[in-house]
């Protein structure tokens, strides 16, 4: 199975198809981004990554995952965002680029802004034209930066690109990653790094993607953060620990308590699943929309 980072590589495409589904898709979700009527049951708006299920050609899994439940498909390349919209989910969360060094090069680092903006300046308007309501961005890796140098570079970066996402109505998605088991070396690996510069930027367009199975490993308390932070946060990704696989009962948290807790917070937007399933992989998924359904 493809690791995320591959999924990186071959997701994100530099030509964008297929302008009249984007289109039709934006005009049917003018004035709000939200699920088709009958997706997602409950409070919570669920969606799913799309690179632990990468064997499943994507229609395919469009398919599935409007039958299940869900309400879009997360972490798509530009090219997949109309076959998404075609079958009628949201593309949850787009990737802005293809690049092999995603995660690692980030806003930390002030001699990666050109690139990096460039990416976002061409990917925003592409994406609030699809309907697709986020971005991803990542923080980058610590490479001997201290907390306070990378927490200015990332300011004054993310900074330079608030007035356009405001303007078309896109999040810029800041992803918290732990760097103990999974990403070594990544700065953005705690909530409080990633709420102070959320805060400095000062836009409803920058906020955190708050990954659950990043931060059960590098901080746990993961209820009462979501509960304190929620002003900080703009998207959801689950996982279990340890492992990162199903949501049942051999993981640390409960799942269900958990949801419950983001839903209880009033929380309008994405809850995307990103555990790699360890059995039936359909099974697992609606399994999972079931106990996250709250």
């Amino acid at each position: 199975m493809l690791t995320r980072r591959e999924m990186v590589i071959a997701s994100a495409a530099l030509v964008v198809p297929h302008a009249e589904a984007w289109a039709r898709r934006g005009a049917a979700l003018k004035g709000g981004i939200g699920p088709s009527p009958g997706f997602s049951p409950g409070r919570l708006k669920q969606s799913v990554s799309r690179w632990p299920y990468r064997s499943i050609p994507l229609p395919d899994f469009c398919k599935a995952c409007k039958e299940i439940g869900l309400a879009g498909i997360d972490l798509l390349g530009k090219d997949d965002w109309p076959i998404v919209a075609e079958h009628g989910l949201v593309a949850t969360m787009g990737y802005p680029t293809a690049r092999r060094d995603f995660i690692a090069t980030g806003f930390n680092d002030r001699s990666n802004h050109a690139m990096l903006l460039k990416e976002l300046e061409e990917t925003i308007p592409l994406a609030a034209r699809a309907g697709v309501p986020n971005v991803i961005a990542m923080f980058g890796n610590r490479r001997g930066k201290s907390d306070d140098e990378g927490l200015a570079n990332c300011v004054a970066g993310l900074s330079r690109i608030k007035a356009l996402a405001e303007e078309h109505g896109v999040t810029v998605c800041v992803e918290l990653l732990n760097s103990k088991v999974d990403h070594a070396d990544y700065q953005g690996d705690r909530t409080a790094f990633g709420v102070a510069v959320v805060e400095a930027v000062g836009s409803s367009r920058v906020k955190l993607l708050y990954d659950i199975y990043h931060m059960q490993i590098m901080e746990g308390d993961i209820i009462r953060t979501i509960r304190q932070q929620r002003a900080h946060i703009a998207h959801f990704h689950t996982g279990g620990v340890p492992g990162r696989h199903e949501l049942d009962d051999t993981q640390e948290l409960n799942w269900r308590t958990v949801a419950a807790a983001i839903a209880d917070t009033g929380f309008q937007g994405y809850v995307a699943h990103e555990f790699v399933p360890s059995r039936d992989p359909l099974q697992s998924l609606r399994e999972a929309v079931t106990t996250c359904t709250v």
